[in-house]
């Protein structure tokens, strides 16, 4: 797996367009989350169906093919420095085949920010554009909006990124050791839900994998990392990271399953990274190349995440 392009910083007065390709955005949140880009000196630019229901599915931000041409018209235009999405919960897969990959790569490269269900986007901005991309906060996501580690780790990111080359999480290890890789990841739940799909990359071999979700049960979990181990998806994983896992019970019960099924990769493990769904989340660049050392917590990139 080799280094993924990567965008440009961004800089004060850089137009960012936000867009919803899952679930219903509310509204008041929204525009909390857009009074913070304003505070970074952005010029925040709400995609014309962000706040859009579904007719029928009451969990879709509108329908497919307009939370397409959002994001799509989003992407192509040239004023448009950065996209960041409003918000995960479902729908993203249901809207990836409606893009115009050729016409977003011709756009050329811009940042691009979301997590959760914004998974399937990541893979797919990684096989069809060869692009670095955010995990990190959403623009109506309760955790950017309110908590000061993830809004100012994000905004160093985007605005200054050499100054978070290494991402100090304060983890454990769950096994030990130093590794290589390229970053790359998201909801183990999405993960396994894009295997066999057109946008999924064939295999985390030579990777960092971080993972992370929210609301899986246990045994749920087991389910997907064991559908990864069996379709070969892991193999020659150089690493991996674990981040939140929000209501998926006490963790206590979740260690022993991600020893089980990750123990037997021999490559180092670290959890409770801080990236994901829980409160300060850490902005993991994904597509970049970068040294994991489990013992001291910490993930140290060979270059910013954009140039």
């Amino acid at each position: 797996m080799t280094s993924l392009r990567r965008p440009p910083r961004l800089a004060p007065g850089a137009r960012v367009a936000v867009v919803a390709p899952s679930g219903p955005v509310p509204e008041e949140r929204l525009q909390s989350g857009l009074d913070v880009l304003r505070g970074w000196d952005l010029d925040p630019v709400v995609a014309p169906h962000v706040l859009d229901r579904h007719g029928t599915f009451d969990y879709l931000a509108g329908t497919d093919a307009d939370r397409a041409a959002d994001l799509q018209a989003a992407w192509c235009d040239p004023s448009v420095d950065a996209v960041l999405c409003a918000r995960g919960g479902y729908g993203a897969q249901r809207m990836a085949d409606l893009l115009d990959w050729e016409e977003m790569r011709a756009a050329g490269p811009k940042v691009f920010v979301g997590f959760s269900d914004i998974t399937a986007l990541h893979e797919a901005f990684a096989t069809r554009l060869g692009l670095v991309t955010l995990h990190g906060p959403m623009a109506a996501g309760a955790d950017f909006i309110k908590n000061a580690r993830a809004q100012e780790h994000l905004k160093a990111t985007l605005f200054a990124p050499e100054t978070v080359r290494t991402i100090v999480s304060g983890a454990t290890s769950l096994v030990p050791g130093r590794a290589r890789g390229v970053t790359l990841g998201g909801s183990v739940s999405l993960l396994a839900a894009e295997l066999g799909t057109p946008h999924a990359r064939r295999s985390a071999h030579g990777g960092l994998l971080c993972l992370e979700d929210v609301g899986e049960a246990a045994y749920r979990l087991d389910r997907c990392l064991t559908q990864l181990l069996r379709a070969g998806w892991l193999d020659g994983v150089r690493g991996v990271l674990l981040g939140s896992w929000e209501a998926c019970g006490p963790y206590e019960r979740l260690r022993p399953l991600f020893a089980d099924r990750l123990g037997g990769l021999g490559v180092p493990v670290v959890e409770d990274f801080g990236f994901g769904h829980c409160e300060g989340a850490l902005t993991v660049p994904f597509g970049t190349a970068a040294e994991l050392d489990a013992e001291a917590g910490t993930l140290t990139l060979d270059e910013p995440a954009l140039r």
